[in-house]
């Protein structure tokens, strides 16, 4: 039982010490990942269109 407590104790004294982000923190971090998905996902069917239209006029 002493073990328990002391690992709640501790717990919540780390849980003080998180530092949670801000609304537009999070929303920045959105927008990169949106930016950053967008993009590599057109680059990739662009590279998917050419290599099929390639392999289209070969065979």
């Amino acid at each position: 039982m002493e073990k328990l407590t002391s690992y709640i104790r501790l717990s919540r004294a780390e849980l003080s010490k998180v530092i949670f982000p801000i609304k537009e923190q999070i929303r920045n971090a959105f927008i990169s990942v949106f930016v950053v998905v967008t993009v590599i996902s057109l680059f990739l069917a662009l590279i998917d269109v050419i290599m099929s239209f390639t392999l289209s006029a070969l065979v």
